[in-house]
């Protein structure tokens, strides 16, 4: 009889520390992915991040593509608004499945209302996202034209992107506290962190390609 209680109560602790291991994974997997990396190619990202607002957030989500973006500002540009996409995408899925809820006795009527303009305002948010790094993976470097207005378009909806996204954390400041709330909330704040980086790491990039475009001659009569 003790030995199946005493084998009752580690199991539960068994699991525990896989799921414990499980959820550290990624992050190791992250940290070592990082260190891998070219350090010139690192060092050209991280002076990069610290010019954006959420720098060791920037870094840290960018810094394991470094060696496909060795120093080339086109290429981190076009990654960042990928990693930003990506994570908007499992936010919105986050997002849907508490929407499932919307009928549930759970969800006060104010935070169901909130919780579903918030999906909506967030499935904008990814339909510009996608926009730009579609814009992004076609960039026509042969014409500074052509170039400019693909950037101004992805500025624009990046800058859009992220007015939809702290849009959604904005209309639950009148709901009451809850764990929805705060879940919610706290997820979209991330990407919205992520989004904020995106776009000044294309402002960076537009940035330097005016400064490197050549001055127009003066006509002559």
């Amino acid at each position: 009889m003790a030995a199946t209680t005493t084998t009752t109560q580690i199991q539960p602790l068994l699991l525990s520390l896989i799921s414990i291991s499980l959820l550290l994974l990624p992050a190791i997997m992250a940290v070592n992915s990082c260190t891998d990396q070219d350090s010139n190619a690192t060092d050209f990202i991280r002076s990069n991040c610290n010019e954006t607002l959420y720098p060791d957030v920037c870094y840290s989500s960018l810094c394991r593509y470094a060696t496909a973006v060795q120093q080339n500002q086109a290429k981190l540009a076009r990654v960042a608004v990928a990693v930003s996409l990506s994570k908007a995408r499992r936010i919105s899925a986050y997002i849907s499945n508490h929407s499932s809820q919307l009928n549930s006795a759970a969800l006060d009527n104010g935070t169901a209302a909130v919780l579903k303009d918030c999906k909506s305002t967030f499935s904008d948010a990814i339909d510009q996202m996608v926009r730009s790094n579609r814009e992004m993976l076609h960039l026509d470097l042969t014409s500074q034209e052509s170039l400019q207005f693909q950037m101004n378009n992805v500025q624009t909806w990046m800058s859009a992107a992220l007015t939809n996204e702290n849009t959604c954390t904005d209309e639950f400041d009148d709901v009451p506290d809850g764990s929805v709330k705060s879940d919610v909330c706290d997820q979209v704040e991330n990407v919205s962190k992520l989004t904020s980086n995106a776009l000044a790491l294309v402002n960076r990039f537009v940035a330097a390609t005016e400064a490197a475009a050549p001055a127009l001659a003066p006509t002559t009569s």
